[in-house]
């Protein structure tokens, strides 16, 4: 194995193919850092100009684009508060508060470096457990994915920062967001309004575009008090200079947090249909629970940063070693990374690795060298990326608008999506009024189809409803969902007490007079 692996790095070095692989980075980083666009929507873009490339070259511009893509979408979510793409939401919970405080520099490297650490553990994950952690995931029926997702949606009692009952109806919000459209499973209309849009469902991206772009600019418009005020503090070079070594230390320096995080982006890439979304919230909670200071969390912390960006990236080599083991899409860009194998005549699936071994390996060196080359990108990029902080607010939110309703329109070439983008930008603007936290409710726009349609699947295999429990791995996911909530009511009370005892003034016998 070893001497396979040696023998791809060096060959993926040469022009030939890291031209492609550096090309796919290239447009990776770009489109996962223009809101709206998504990777899977650059990879589309691309797939066809890697039509006339051998199988490794095509593959390598694949790989390139996933990494750049996953890591790319942090550059908008720490510098405007708006994730790039849907794996990057909770980036944007410390990344952009961190950024407003002065250190946009800081928490820019925080999530690049995160991203690379957590990239390269996930690429030790691909490389030496592909098969068993594969062959645990096919030990997953309709059962363990319905409590997996339920798992997946106790998070949002973790996410919850002042009013619990608040999240939950956030979180119920979003669930209904996913009812609407025809039933997944027998095709009965429900409540569509007679509109016939609604008969599919409402796509998730105009969704998380308008509920974070639209609220977030119409509160900054706001707090501006209207376009004359709209203008951004100018930003001197010592908030783009950063210490490396410091960044670098911040992060190694916290390596249960850094290897936690990566275990849980691995696990979910796995495990199909979850995606980096759901990956990089439940690294986000997972440091979050296991905090000394959870009540920092969402004022701009660096372990916020590093978890959701090393889940997030780490999540990448999970969702290829589903791919490459059982020829399983993992998410909506390895479907495309799928259909490219394909039209090159290679078919993923357990006797992939014997049969193109060359190829095989050649992935696994793309992945790798990839993630060094999305640093320099976004490292030399960096500094005109960041000059989006000293530009007027009343010049930078109408292009950002623009931008988000190109990126809604172009999903299906269609003004009902662009309706969509205003009608959740409302919603999402009047919770952020009413005390409402968005994290909840794009978890539960997130999770809840897959909810209901394991939830039919395992009923229409077995009605009896006692498997959820007795089945092992079911009912260890169940438990742990239960212990989660219970954990996050009692470290949400916990603070609530902290803050209470922080506010309370000291009385007269406390007072000693010297």
């Amino acid at each position: 194995m070893f001497d396979l692996l040696g023998a791809a790095l060096v060959n993926i070095v040469h022009v030939k193919y890291l031209l492609p692989l550096f090309l796919g980075t290239l447009a990776g980083v770009i489109g996962g850092a223009l809101p709206g666009v998504t990777v899977t929507m650059t990879i589309i873009v691309a797939l066809p100009f890697t039509f006339g490339l051998d199988p490794l070259q095509g593959l390598a511009a694949m790989a390139g684009l996933y990494v750049g893509g996953s890591a790319g979408g942090l550059v908008t979510a720490v510098l405007l508060g708006i994730p790039g793409t849907p794996s990057t939401v909770a980036t944007t919970f410390d990344g952009y508060p961190m950024g407003r405080n002065g250190e946009p520099g800081r928490a820019l490297w925080l999530g690049i470096w995160g991203s690379f650490f957590g990239g390269m553990l996930g690429g030790v994950f691909l490389i030496f457990t592909t098969k068993p952690l594969a062959e645990f995931a096919l030990a997953f029926g309709p059962w363990e994915y319905f409590s997996l997702f339920v798992l997946a949606l106790s998070m949002v009692a973790g996410l919850v920062e002042t009013s619990l009952v608040k999240a939950l109806v956030s979180g119920f919000i979003g669930l209904i967001v996913t009812v609407l459209g025809n039933d997944p499973m027998l095709g009965a209309p429900r409540l569509t309004l007679g509109i016939p849009f609604l008969e599919g469902g409402i796509p998730f991206l105009p969704v998380l575009i308008g509920v974070f772009a639209f609220a977030q600019i119409m509160s900054e418009v706001e707090k501006s008090g209207g376009a004359g005020a709209m203008t951004q503090p100018a930003n001197s070079d010592a908030n783009l200079k950063v210490s490396q070594l410091k960044v670098i230390w911040e992060i190694l320096s916290r390596p249960f947090l850094l290897v936690w995080s990566a275990i849980i982006g691995v696990w979910i890439g796995v495990l199909p249909a979850i995606g980096g979304s759901a990956a990089n919230i439940m690294s986000y909670d997972q440091a979050k629970k296991f905090s000394k200071h959870p009540e920092k969390f969402g004022t701009g912390i660096p372990e916020g940063i590093i978890a959701s960006e090393a889940g997030n990236n780490a999540n990448v080599g999970g969702s290829l070693v589903t791919i490459m083991a059982f020829g399983i899409p993992g998410d909506a860009v390895t479907a495309v990374m799928l259909g490219a194998m394909t039209i090159h005549g290679i078919q993923p699936g357990p006797l992939f690795i014997s049969q193109h071994p060359q190829i095989a390996y050649g992935i696994f060196a793309a992945y790798i060298v990839a993630h060094p080359i999305m640093v320099l990108i976004l490292g030399v990029g960096a500094r005109w990326a960041m000059r989006i902080m000293t530009i007027t607010k009343s010049t930078l939110f109408p292009i950002v608008l623009v931008l988000c309703v190109i990126g809604a329109f172009a999903l299906d070439n269609s003004m009902d999506t662009v309706y969509v983008l205003l009608v959740f930008g409302v919603i999402g603007y009047l919770m952020v009024k009413a005390g409402f936290p968005l994290a909840p409710f794009i978890l539960g726009a997130i999770l809840g189809d897959q909810i209901e349609i394991n939830l039919i699947r395992s009923i229409m295999t077995d009605p009896n409803p006692w498997l959820f429990v007795t089945r092992p791995i079911s009912g260890l996911l169940l438990l742990a969902a239960v212990l989660s909530v219970v954990f996050s009511l009692w470290q949400h009370k916990r603070t609530q007490r902290r803050l209470a005892a922080a506010a309370t003034p000291p009385s007269d016998e406390d007072i000693i007079d010297f």
